[in-house]
Formats: structure tokens, sequence, C-alpha cells
């Protein structure tokens, strides 16, 4: 792993006016103010619904370990990082292990791992499909889901940091289970992964840890806990115990 906690010191902890203001008025971002966020294990899932803060926290999380959206390989695309980052990821500090430090103080273009948001993944898919040193598919001419699973196949190709914000947004249930297996295979080679996500099959990632996301702030949770899982095995059953209240 490369991140144990973050946090934000209390040097940096917002005065009373700015935590009047979003997104230090959202509760999960309330909670990693008072208490920061440790990681337990190589994959973490944080789950919970539109408004609830997760992607919030994934991007400062991403910022706290100088990753930006074009970080890695596609540094050399891109250049210089974009120097704006968001509230939380001004003031938001990782406390990284041994293997983190290293990563941390060599160059942007050798670190091992990238934040994806899934406007960044469309962009690649459009644009690298045949560059060398990326993928050898013409990923604008697939599918999106197609298209997604190649570039991450190549890019997840070695140990590092990813943190991911709703990667499954063009996967179906076929590949969302093949990110499955492939995060799970990230965790086990060394890699860490921190994803914001809303599927409860990339949940379901075998050892994966599992923080729940709400208005009360976040916990960790088992994934047969998850209201996520909850919600969806209740409408399978019987959809019109939800679609009676707001289908005429």
């Amino acid at each position: 792993m490369f991140v144990d906690r973050v946090h934000v010191p209390a040097g940096l902890t917002p005065d009373r006016t700015e935590r009047g203001r979003w997104p230090f008025t959202v509760p999960a971002v309330t909670q990693l103010l008072d208490g920061g966020l440790t990681f337990t294990r190589p994959v973490t899932f944080l789950v919970g619904d539109n408004g609830s803060g997760k992607s919030t926290l994934v991007e400062a999380i991403a910022e706290s370990f100088k990753l930006d959206a074009y970080g890695g390989r596609l540094a050399r695309l891109h250049g210089p990082p974009d120097p704006t980052k968001t509230p939380l990821g001004e003031v938001l500090r990782a406390d990284t292990t041994r293997a983190g430090s290293r990563m941390l103080a060599g160059p942007r273009r050798n670190k091992k791992g990238f934040f994806l948001r899934a406007e960044t993944a469309f962009d690649m898919t459009e644009n690298l499909g045949g560059v060398p040193g990326y993928w050898e598919e013409d990923t604008s001419a697939l599918s999106h889901g197609e298209g997604f699973l190649a570039m991450f196949r190549a890019m997840f190709d070695a140990p590092g940091f990813y943190v991911m914000d709703e990667p499954e947004a063009a996967l179906s249930f076929t590949s969302c289970l093949q990110l499955v297996a492939l995060l799970h295979q990230l965790g086990e080679s060394g890699a860490q992964v921190v994803c914001a996500t809303h599927s409860p099959i990339l949940a379901s990632t075998p050892g994966a840890d599992i923080i729940e996301v709400g208005p009360e702030g976040f916990h960790r949770a088992r994934w047969e806990e998850l209201e996520l899982v909850d919600h969806w095995r209740r409408y399978m059953s019987n959809p019109t115990a939800y679609l009676r209240h707001i289908v005429p």
C-alpha cells in the first residue's frame, strides 16, 4: 500500500466561516475534518447516493497524493499538472507508507497510478488507441464499455496508487465483473485502489474494504449490509414497489 491515512492537520483546519460553506458542510467531509480516514486494505470502495460526498472525498484523496487526471504516463502528452485544487484537496494531507513516500519523491511522469474520472476515461479511449506505450486497440472504434476495459487493462499494469470516480459509468454487467477481476488482481499485486462507486458489483470485489457514505457521515460496512445492495435486491424482486411512487 501507498497511503495509510488521509487527514487535515490542525494548522490547516478551516475556520468557522469556512466550515459553513460547501464542501465542509457535507457530513462526510465534516467527519473527515474531525477524524481523518484510515485505509486498511489494498482496495477500498466508497459507496453512497448522489450528493453524499463520495466523489468529493476521492478527488481530494487523489490530490493529497499529488495525483491528477493526467498523471503517470499521461503526463507525457498533457504536460504540467493543473495547479487548481478543490477546497478539500487544498487542506487534505496523506500519511504515506515507505513505498508511497518514495513514489511522491519522484517525477510526476514516473508515478505508478492516476486519478480516473469518467470524462478523463472517455478522452483517453478516443485519443490514445494505438499510441505507443498505451494500448494497441483502436478504442475509438470500440463501444465505450469495450474501450474502458481496454484502457483499464493497459493503465493498471503495475503496482501503484489508483483513485477512481465511478469507473462503471460505461460498463455492462459482464464488463463490471471483468473490472472486479482486474481490481482484485491489482490489490493482490501490491497496488492500492480507492474507488467511489454506485455499483454493487464493483463493491463486491473480494477482500475489499467498503465505506458507506451518507447523511450522517461515513462508516465501514459489509457488502450485504449496504443500503445500495438492499435497494437493488428489493427493486429486482419487485420493481412495482418502487415504480408506483414515481410512475402515475
